[in-house]
C-alpha cells in the first residue's frame, strides 16, 4: 500500500472547574486547508471526578465535528468539478 499524502492531527485537552473538559482539534490538509474542531464534556456533580473519561468524551465530540467538517469539504470540492450537489452525510 502506498501513501500518497499525510496529516496530522493536533488535540489540546483544557479542563475546567473539575467539572468542564474541552477538547481542540487541528488538522492541516495537503492542500493548505486547516480545520478547527472543538468539543466539551461535562461532569454531573454526582459523578466521581475521573479526568480520562471527560478527555474521551470531549475528544469524541471534537472528532465527531472534525468528521462532518471534512465530509463538507469534500462535497464542495466534488461539487466544484461535476457541478452537481454531493450529500455525503448519511
Amino acid at each position: 500500500m502506498e501513501t500518497i499524502v499525510g496529516c496530522n492531527i493536533e488535540m489540546e485537552f483544557h479542563e475546567i472547574d473539575a467539572t468542564k473538559t474541552e477538547a481542540a482539534v487541528r488538522v492541516r490538509l495537503h492542500d493548505g486547508t486547516e480545520l478547527k474542531a472543538h468539543g466539551v464534556a461535562h461532569r454531573h456533580p454526582d459523578d466521581p471526578a475521573q479526568q480520562r473519561v471527560g478527555e474521551e468524551i470531549a475528544a469524541a465530540r471534537a472528532l465527531n465535528d472534525l468528521s462532518k467538517q471534512l465530509l463538507d469539504k469534500a462535497g464542495v470540492d466534488i461539487e466544484e468539478v461535476t457541478h452537481v450537489h454531493a450529500d455525503l452525510i448519511r
